[in-house]
């Protein structure tokens, strides 16, 4: 089975890849690795997923949104590389999640993207992982991720 049919395979439909809202590309590929700049959480809709996790963001709204940053990710692996079959292995993910001073739940904030990997890639999307909580992210929204892929050449 290939990505695009684990993706139907999953309900998942991949949006328009994001562009970029300053001076940077989406992303850059070196050395077999592919790096993904940080992509931010849009909501089905387009909207964007906005507020602060430990004050007006709840735990569950937090991961739907790490995983809505996660689909993003994905679209932006098939536009840079063609297919999603390219992908060798997630290697890792930074996760940033716009917290409140006492919100510690980062990790399971991260986990919203972390099993989407896992769900699509299988053992290929197990990885290494950086979360960390910060006062404010651009946009004011709730979850920020970005990645380092290995592809296929």
């Amino acid at each position: 089975m290939n990505i695009d049919q684990r993706l139907a395979e999953l309900g998942i439909t991949l949006p328009e890849a994001a562009a970029p809202v300053a001076s940077y590309v989406p992303a850059v590929e070196v050395g077999g690795m592919l790096h993904i700049s940080g992509q931010i959480s849009f909501a089905e809709d387009g909207s964007l997923v906005t507020g602060r996790l430990g004050e007006n963001v709840s735990l569950e709204d937090g991961q739907a949104a790490a995983r809505r940053c996660g689909i993003m990710l994905l679209a932006q692996m098939k536009r840079a590389l063609g297919s999603l079959d390219r992908v060798e292995q997630i290697v890792k993910l930074g996760v940033f999640v716009n917290s409140a001073a006492d919100f510690t739940d980062q990790p399971k904030v991260a986990n919203g993207a972390s099993e989407l990997m896992q769900d699509v890639f299988g053992e290929a999307g197990r990885h290494a992982r950086s979360a960390v909580g910060v006062p404010v992210l651009p946009l004011g929204v709730a979850v920020e991720v970005d990645a380092i892929v290995k592809i296929r050449s």
